[in-house]
Formats: structure tokens, C-alpha cells, sequence
């Protein structure tokens, strides 16, 4: 027969559980860093490489991805037999980061077929921010950490601000938005749990 919990250790319970996932995420930091800052590295460099030096082919410099996507695959493979503890808040911490990854995907997949002569991608960048700001809203609620709360909120002002920029500074406004939604928050949860 099954023991009734309590109402004080049900909310011991489900912050034993936020702390476990805080502790998973923060080691597994490396992924909110790498991305975090290949993401920046690639918006960064296609504002150099078309602002700056004009170059025909700027978006080029986002394969650098190809550099994460194997950093990533290679760390989680040799990370893999030390799984952590799964909590329910992890396994929904996964599910939503998949699906906003999946979202991702269907976006630029949208933009890249849309028949308005094939300047979807002139407007992508306030989009991709709005669910950046999503994703690390929820994230930080879900797990009580301030940072990405404070990241979202943050990549939801700059999404409604990119509006009024061209294509060209709307780079700017996503690099800062990869700033506070993933860098930042990687370190600051890495320094908590130290």
C-alpha cells in the first residue's frame, strides 16, 4: 500500500526534483555553451561577413554548425554510460527543448518556401528571438532559475524591437539574444552550482 505524501513533502519532493535537473543541466552545460556560442560566432560573422566586407555568400560561415553537431554527438556518446539521475521536470526540460528545436527546423523550412519572391529569410530573425525568449522563459520557470527567466523576457523585447530594423541589424539583435537566452545563463547556472 502506497503512503500518502504530505503537502510540505510533495513541494520537498518536486524541489528535490528541480534541484536534481539543475544539476543535470549544469552538467550538461557544454551544450548551452557550445550552441550558445556558435550560434553568436555565426551571427556575428555573417553581420561582419555582409555588413562589414560584403560578401556574396555570408550565410556560408554557419557551417560552422557542422563543428557542433560532432562536438555534441562525440560528447554525448562518451557522456552517455554516466547518465545522470531523470527527474519528470528533466524528461519535460527534454521534450520541450525538442520541440522547440522541431519548431526551428519548421520555421526555416517556412521561411525558406514561402512564394513571397524568396525574402522569407529578410524577416526570419525576430522570429527565431521570439522563441528563443520562449524556450528560456519556460525553462527558467520550470526550473526556478532567475537568469533564463530574465533571458527570456529580455529575447521577447528584442523581438519586438528587431521589427524596426532591416535584415542587417536584426543580426545584432539575435546575437544579443543568444547572449542572454543561452551564454550567460550557461555560466551563471555552472557558477550556482558551485
Amino acid at each position: 500500500m502506497q503512503e500518502e505524501l504530505s503537502p510540505q513533502q510533495s513541494l520537498q519532493l518536486i524541489q528535490v526534483m528541480i534541484d536534481k535537473t539543475k544539476a543535470n543541466i549544469s552538467y550538461n552545460r557544454i551544450y548551452f555553451l557550445l550552441w550558445g556560442w556558435l550560434s553568436f560566432t555565426g551571427i556575428v560573422g555573417q553581420f561582419l561577413l555582409k555588413v562589414v566586407f560584403h560578401y556574396k555568400h555570408h550565410y556560408a560561415i554557419w557551417l560552422i554548425t557542422l563543428v557542433g553537431v560532432v562536438v555534441s554527438v562525440r560528447y554525448t556518446i562518451k557522456t552517455g554510460s554516466k547518465r545522470r539521475v531523470r527527474t519528470y521536470i528533466g524528461e519535460a526540460m527534454g521534450y520541450l527543448w525538442t520541440g522547440m528545436g522541431i519548431s526551428f527546423f519548421v520555421l526555416s523550412f517556412i521561411i525558406t518556401f514561402m512564394q513571397v519572391d524568396k525574402t522569407g529569410w529578410l524577416y526570419c530573425y525576430p522570429f527565431f528571438i521570439l522563441l528563443y525568449g520562449l524556450g528560456t522563459f519556460i525553462s527558467g520557470k520550470i526550473l526556478q532559475f532567475k537568469p533564463l527567466v530574465v533571458g527570456g523576457v529580455i529575447n521577447w523585447i528584442l523581438a519586438c524591437t528587431a521589427v524596426f530594423f532591416d535584415f542587417d541589424y536584426q543580426l545584432l539583435f539575435a546575437a544579443a539574444a543568444i547572449l542572454t537566452s543561452y551564454i550567460i545563463p550557461g555560466y551563471l547556472i555552472s557558477a550556482q552550482k558551485k
